[in-house]
């Protein structure tokens, strides 16, 4: 499986969808590389938390793609 990105909204309910990706990332700073490439697009879908997740169990998260005011 990888490590992959779960993708959430503010209220923490989980989003899936054709335009929202679901590769698998062979490490951790492959999947971290990726959505610091890929967040605006991300946030333009809705997505507005990720969670990185490792074969399935969480390593951090939630992590909001919302720039600091």
């Amino acid at each position: 499986m990888g490590w992959t990105w779960r993708y959430e909204t503010r209220d923490g309910g989980v989003l899936e969808g054709p335009a929202l990706p679901t590769a698998a990332f062979p490490s951790q700073a492959d999947a971290e590389s990726w959505v610091g490439e890929a967040w605006r697009d991300l946030l333009a879908a809705g997505v507005d938390h990720v969670v990185l997740l490792d074969d399935g169990v969480v390593v951090y998260g939630p992590m909001s793609l919302h720039p600091a005011p």
